[in-house]
């Protein structure tokens, strides 16, 4: 047989389109050539190919060979088309039986002694090969992060030889491998913060319903600590979850290892990251901050300190959990389904409203740093928290008011177990009829809720954070209704809407004494 068709993965963003490798060999002068938008270390593995054959035993065709890659127009990139293009040599040389390699997917770049090297980006090809139900043959150094898919049929092979000679029935590969003992995520230990009753109180309830957090306060208040307490707070992911989030750590070239698999993700840049290294982007396009935090939680601290900029490209992925990076010839997606918390100073000085320190910023500066935020990505936050500065009495009150991270952690669960059976989702993700659905509010709080958006002059996304705040709350309680208690407290975590002074009637007082008894 002088065509032989093999079958492989290209890498296009969080996808692995399935690519024919068909290999001819036809009569003419010897030459090696390759087709279907190669790039240039496509292109290079003839001679990687050519030497890998030789090195192994084999007869490399002196015949002229033509490769095809289809489809023709998806770019394709890297070493990983080297063992098919072999194999298929092979199968058209007639030293390989086409049958044997049925159902199989080949993903491994060929070193010049003919052994199996790695490829980047293998767990999203080895998720869509198993999903057609196909075995994929790949390099024991991929085989640990491939096995990650449960269900996959794994074929490693050392090097080309060992592969031909399973293939051909000569000697069957034995290969076995113990699935790891994931280890979830320890519990956050919230007995070393105190006073901070409603930064915690605000950290507990956007645990809880998965929404976003922006806290602001004066220097050395707590809210770096705050913030990084959160994914204790948050259950461990689901094996579909930890999937995800680790097919996107192999898009950037990272490996999730077994003692964090199930342990939600933790990013915090630095103020100074681009956009690109936010959102994601270049020449070939990589996963960002924000797709690396998929499933966990993304950390902006000193957020005014990021270039507005580079926060106003926060709007999508905010609101469609996924960001599209557009190029001339494709556009690739990448989930970023992230929980955002921020912290930020009240002023440049930081001492805005503090008790304890004078503030001199003029009202012109003050504008000006408030003015670093848009209004559409503040509206987009559900919570915004108030964090003061932590009393001497506070620091000094020893054990006698110790934050129990574990029964924090426990209302949690049972509020995202209360919601995935109720809707399928966290509330912070409900939209339309589903949120006026599962949002059902007794007469007075419809009645607290209506004079609060007309008085702070809300937006209608304001208005519908206002309710899930409000059902995540009520869950938190496990009340089917929403009463005016919870609707005042979900208005007070809106500060940031109005700067005008707060009504009595919409005051957290309620909330401030059932932040300190929830966390006694």
């Amino acid at each position: 047989m002088s065509l032989a068709v093999v079958y492989s993965r290209a890498s296009l963003g969080a996808s692995a389109p399935r690519v024919t490798v068909e290999v001819h060999l036809s009569n003419g002068l010897p030459s090696f050539s390759i087709v279907g938008l190669a790039e240039t270390a496509v292109k290079e593995s003839r001679e990687r190919v050519r030497s890998a054959l030789k090195n192994s035993g084999f007869d490399f065709p002196t015949r002229r060979i033509t490769v095809g890659l289809a489809p023709a127009d998806l770019p394709k990139r890297g070493g990983r088309f080297d063992l098919p293009i072999a194999l298929g040599i092979l199968v058209a040389a007639g030293q390989l039986s086409l049958e044997a390699l049925q159902d199989i997917e080949f993903l491994a770049e060929l070193g010049l002694g003919g052994e199996l090297r790695p490829v980047d980006t293998i767990l999203s090809a080895v998720v869509a090969a198993t999903a057609m139900g196909h075995t994929v043959a790949l390099a024991p150094g991929d085989a640990v992060e491939a096995s990650r898919v449960r269900t996959a049929r794994l074929l490693p092979a050392f090097n080309l030889s060992a592969l031909v000679d399973h293939l051909a029935g000569v000697k069957p590969i034995s290969w076995t491998f113990d699935q790891p003992a994931f280890r979830a995520m320890p519990e956050s230990d919230l007995s070393g913060i105190k006073g901070q009753a409603v930064g915690l109180r605000g950290l507990e309830v956007a645990a809880a319903g998965g929404h976003g957090l922006i806290m602001m306060g004066p220097p050395g208040c707590g809210k770096s600590i705050l913030a990084a307490h959160l994914p204790g707070l948050l259950p461990a992911m689901s094996q579909e979850e930890a999937l995800e989030t680790a097919m996107v750590y192999s898009l950037a070239g990272h490996t999730r290892m077994d003692d964090c698999f199930l342990q939600r993700p933790f990013r915090a840049p630095h103020h100074s990251a681009t956009a690109v290294a936010l959102i994601g982007g270049g020449h070939h396009p990589q996963p960002g901050e924000v797709s690396l935090a998929h499933n966990g939680v993304l950390f902006l601290d000193e957020l005014t300190e990021f270039p507005r900029t580079v926060l106003e490209q926060l709007r999508e992925p905010l609101e469609s959990g996924g960001i599209v990076i557009a190029r001339a010839g494709h556009a690739l997606r990448f989930p970023c389904r992230f929980q955002l918390v921020a912290a930020m100073n009240p002023c440049p000085c930081g001492y805005y409203g503090d008790r304890t320190r004078e503030c001199y910023c003029t009202p012109a500066q003050l504008q000006r740093y408030r003015a670093r935020l848009s209004g559409p990505l503040l509206d987009r936050i559900d919570l915004q928290v108030m964090v003061s500065r932590v009393t001497a009495a506070d620091l000094t009150r020893g054990h006698t008011e110790v934050m129990n991270g574990t029964h924090v952690a426990k209302r949690v669960r049972d509020a995202h177990q209360l919601q995935f059976a109720r809707s399928g989702m966290l509330n912070a993700h409900l939209t339309g009829a589903e949120l006026n659905r599962v949002c059902v509010l007794d007469d007075d709080a419809a009645r607290i809720l209506n004079k609060g958006i007309d008085m702070f002059g809300l937006s209608a996304r304001a208005y519908h954070h206002v309710l899930r705040i409000s059902r995540t709350l009520a869950d938190l309680e496990s009340q089917a209704q929403i009463s005016r208690l919870k609707i005042t407290e979900a208005l007070a975590y809106r500060t940031m809407d109005h700067r005008q002074k707060v009504p009595s009637e919409f005051l957290p007082s309620p909330l401030r004494t059932t932040q300190a008894s929830a966390f006694r």
